[in-house]
């Protein structure tokens, strides 16, 4: 079992040779093992996904974590078709964590890639489909399809998820009755309401919708449903069928989640995250980490951007290249630590 403790790197101030010297990964053999999986999601949604295993799992078995995406159409590798570059996010932590003995599922969401398409029914239908609960369930649903292979330790799993996905986790992790999780891991995950962030976000970047903003929030919280008297600048992030899904997520309170969680939780941050904001976004959830009676780390990587690749500066995007070398020393280290590796 780790000890206790919450320990934070800022990143605007750790010199770059104090992560140098971060514990390096024990890696096995270079190989890995790939497998096509496909399990049944929430309300008859068909899931597609990547488990990929160490070549030491021929041997005997290990960990496995569960990957989940961030918000949007973001498929099993960490891709979005909004996005002009390619991130593969996930493929990269999928490929480090196999170098370092633990498997890995990892999966598209429901409406994206090679999962159960979006209905093309009536607005209700699609409603229904993109339910809060239904990618809540779905990641149970995942966590249980990892398990079903001989290759994994029953009692060593662990949650991960990406930015919105951390959330899903949060969610999510409670409520696995039968052979629950052993750890979760929240990368870039948000510790305020969502609803403070998405103002703030457009406060910074895009004031002028300030006040639409502001109004479709009112309404989501309120009754569930999208305004259609949108600007067209705001559709992407608030889709008609999206209402029922938004009214959860604004409201979800990732501290109070934290703070009922007994597992073992690391919080890896990019310094140079612009979308969830360090320390602003981020200190609530190591404040929790603080006050429970359980093991957690915060580990805050300088010059790394939302989805925890290298920049030079703040205004670039960070989105191509691969994870930063402290944010894949950290990872897999703790994971190792805390599920046996």
């Amino acid at each position: 079992m780790m000890a206790r403790r919450a320990l934070l790197l800022v990143g605007a101030m750790a010199p770059a040779a104090a992560l140098a010297q971060a514990p390096r990964p024990r890696f096995y053999a270079t190989g890995a093992k790939q497998r096509t999986v496909r399990f049944a999601g929430r309300d008859g949604a068909s899931l597609a996904g990547t488990l990929l295993l160490p070549i030491w799992s021929e041997l005997e078995r290990v960990p496995g974590v569960v990957l989940v995406a961030g918000s949007g159409p973001t498929d099993r590798d960490g891709n979005n078709p909004l996005v002009s570059e390619r991130v593969d996010l996930l493929q990269q932590i999928a490929e480090l964590l196999a170098m370092a003995g633990i498997a890995s599922l990892r999966y598209d969401k429901r409406g994206v890639g090679a999962s159960t398409r979006r209905p093309a029914g009536a607005l209700q239908e699609q409603e229904r489909f993109f339910a809060w609960d239904n990618f809540v369930s779905d990641v149970v649903a995942a966590h249980t399809e990892l398990l079903r292979h001989d290759e994994i330790r029953p009692y060593a799993t662990a949650l991960l998820g990406h930015s919105e996905g951390g959330l899903l986790v949060l969610a999510a992790a409670p409520t696995i009755a039968k052979n629950p999780p052993h750890g979760l891991v929240l990368l870039a995950t948000p510790g305020r309401k969502l609803s403070a962030i998405l103002l703030d976000q457009i406060a910074r970047g895009a004031p002028s919708l300030m006040t639409p903003v502001e109004q479709a929030i009112a309404a989501v919280e309120q009754a569930g449903r999208v305004p259609t008297d949108l600007p067209r600048e705001l559709e992407t992030m608030f889709p008609p069928y999206a209402g029922p899904f938004l009214q959860r997520l604004l409201t979800f309170d990732p501290v109070q989640a934290l703070l009922a969680s007994r597992l073992p939780c690391l919080l890896l941050q990019g310094a140079a995250d612009r979308q969830v904001v360090p320390m602003a976004d981020v200190q609530p959830l190591i404040d929790a980490l603080g006050r429970r009676d359980a093991p957690g780390e915060a580990i805050i990587v300088p010059a790394a951007s939302h989805n925890l690749k290298l920049v030079a500066s703040s205004s670039e995007p960070g989105l191509a290249g691969p994870i930063a070398p402290a944010t894949a020393a950290a990872l897999t280290a703790w994971l190792r630590q805390a599920l046996g590796a």
